[in-house]
C-alpha cells in the first residue's frame, strides 16, 4: 500500500463534509455529503416535512450521502479500482460505478454511495437509495410497521388506504387533501404497534394525467406545472409538492382508527363502503404487507389492527364519492 493510503485508507479524517440536521418519520436525522448535488436531492425532498414526535427517541441518525470519484462518460478496459469509503462510523470500499446502501440499526447509522453516473437520474437516486435509507434506518430502530399503505386523517384520526400499486391510493388521497383533509402520505405509512400511531413523509403526490379529468381546470392547472418522474414500469406521474401550495399536512403523527382496502369493484348503486370482517381484514392485511408481515413487531400490529373497524372501497362515478365515504369512517368512529 502506498504510504499515504496506510495513514488513513478509509478518508476517516476528511473534515470537508457538509452537514444538515432535519427530524423525519418521528426521529432525528444528521445528513452529511461530500457532493453538494446530493445534499440538495436530500433537501428536496425533506426540507419543510412537519416535524412528528413519535417514539421518544433521543439519539441522532446518521446517513452519510457519498459521490464517488470519476466520470460518468469514461470507457474503461478494466474495472475501475477499490476505493476506500467511510462514513457515519461504518467503514467500506467501492468503485466508482457502484451504487449502494449500508445500513446498521444497532449503530443508528446509514451511508449511501452514489456514482456519478446513477447522479444523472436523480428521481432514481433520491426514491431508490436516499429514501430506502432513511425510511428503512427509521422503521428498524424505532420498531415502526412499514406499510404500503397511503394515510390521511383529520383531527388527529387517520385511516390508512391500502391497495396494491395503480389501485387509486394517490388520487383518493389527492382528493381528500383537496377537500381538507389531513394529508399523511400516499403509499408509505409507518405505525408504532403499541399505540396505532403513524408517521410518514408528506412531500410529494404523484398523479398520472388521466386522472386529472377529475379535477377542476385550476387544480389540472397546477399539477400540469408540475415536473413529471418515470417509474420503473414506465408510468409517468406528476410530481406534486404538497409544501408550497398550502396543503394541509399532518402536523403530528395520526391515530389509526380504520383500514381501508381499496377495490377494482364498481359500485354501482350500492354503498362505496362495505365493512368486512376480522377474518378478511387480516387475510387482506397478509396479502397485502408481506414485508411488514416479515418483522418482529408486526404480531402487534396485526393483534391492535384486528380490534379496529374496516371497510372495502368500492370504486364510485369519481372519486369525491371516495372522500365523502372516508369522511364519515373518521367522523363516526
Amino acid at each position: 500500500m502506498l504510504p499515504d493510503l496506510v495513514s488513513d485508507p478509509f478518508g476517516e479524517r476528511n473534515a470537508g463534509l457538509a452537514c444538515k440536521r432535519i427530524h423525519l418519520l418521528g426521529a432525528k436525522f444528521r445528513f452529511e455529503s461530500n457532493s453538494p448535488k446530493l445534499m440538495h436531492l436530500m433537501d428536496r425532498a425533506y426540507r419543510g416535512v412537519p416535524r412528528h414526535r413519535l417514539s421518544g427517541l433521543k439519539q441522532e441518525l446518521r446517513v452519510s450521502l457519498l459521490l464517488t470519484s470519476g466520470s460518468s462518460q469514461h470507457k474503461r478496459s478494466e474495472p475501475p479500482p477499490l476505493a476506500m469509503i467511510s462514513g457515519s462510523g461504518l467503514l467500506g470500499g467501492t468503485t466508482a460505478m457502484a451504487n449502494f446502501v449500508i445500513l446498521s440499526p444497532r449503530e443508528h447509522a446509514a451511508v449511501v454511495v452514489v456514482s456519478p453516473s446513477m447522479l444523472r437520474f436523480p428521481y432514481h437516486t433520491r426514491y431508490e437509495l436516499i429514501e430506502f435509507a432513511v425510511f428503512t434506518l427509521a422503521a428498524r430502530v424505532q420498531r415502526l410497521v412499514p406499510l404500503h399503505a397511503g394515510c390521511v386523517g383529520h383531527r388527529g384520526r387517520g385511516v390508512l388506504l391500502i391497495g396494491p400499486s395503480g389501485s387509486g391510493k394517490s388520487t383518493v388521497a389527492l382528493h381528500c387533501l383537496l377537500d381538507g383533509f389531513d394529508f399523511l402520505s400516499e403509499d408509505s405509512a409507518f405505525v408504532r404497534p403499541d399505540t396505532m400511531l403513524a408517521t410518514g413523509v408528506s412531500n410529494f403526490v404523484h398523479i398520472r394525467s388521466d386522472s386529472l379529468r377529475w379535477l377542476g381546470r385550476r387544480n389540472a392547472a397546477l399539477i400540469r406545472k408540475s415536473p413529471v418522474i418515470r417509474r420503473r414500469s414506465g408510468v409517468k406521474k406528476f410530481e406534486v409538492d404538497l409544501r408550497r401550495d398550502g396543503f394541509r399536512l399532518a402536523h403530528s403523527p395520526l391515530k389509526i382508527v380504520s383500514l381501508v382496502f381499496l377495490s377494482p369493484e364498481t359500485a354501482g348503486n350500492r354503498p362505496l363502503l362495505k365493512s368486512i370482517s376480522k377474518s378478511t381484514l387480516l387475510a387482506n392485511l397478509a396479502d397485502s404487507q408481506g414485508y411488514a408481515a416479515s418483522q418482529p413487531q408486526w404480531r402487534d400490529f396485526r393483534r391492535n389492527a384486528s380490534n379496529l373497524e374496516s371497510f372495502e372501497l368500492r370504486r364510485g362515478r369519481h372519486p369525491q364519492q371516495a372522500v365523502e365515504a372516508l369522511r364519515t369512517v373518521l367522523t363516526r368512529l
